[in-house]
């Protein structure tokens, strides 16, 4: 696990003692939301990295790369995906792109 994994997973894990109700909802709608329906785990972990890269949001962008890779996500697919991200987030989702690919690179 990359360091910038773990600096995200710390900080998630301190707000979520801080409102442990809010983050029990949280894990609950997440379950719901990535579960198997017509597209897989990895398929929705890539699509929530690629909505982190087009909102600008670093710390989504590593977190989901991470659990799509796990889920066995291709680096293929992230690129096919990314592509699309840059068309609508224009050179924002250049720089967040790059920074997916390197987090999915990273963690091989």
């Amino acid at each position: 696990m990359s360091s910038e994994l773990k600096e995200v997973h710390a900080r998630l894990g301190h707000f979520a003692k801080a409102v442990p109700e809010v983050a029990a909802g949280f894990r609950q709608l997440s379950k719901a939301a990535g579960a198997a329906g017509r597209f897989t785990p990895a398929q929705k972990e890539l699509f929530a990295a690629v909505f982190g890269v087009v909102r600008g949001c670093e710390d989504c962008v590593v977190y989901h790369v991470d659990a799509a890779r796990r889920l066995g996500a291709a680096r293929e697919d992230l690129l096919e995906l990314l592509a699309v991200a840059v068309e609508m987030g224009g050179g924002p989702a250049m720089v967040y792109g790059a920074k997916a690919l390197k987090a999915f690179d990273d963690a091989n």
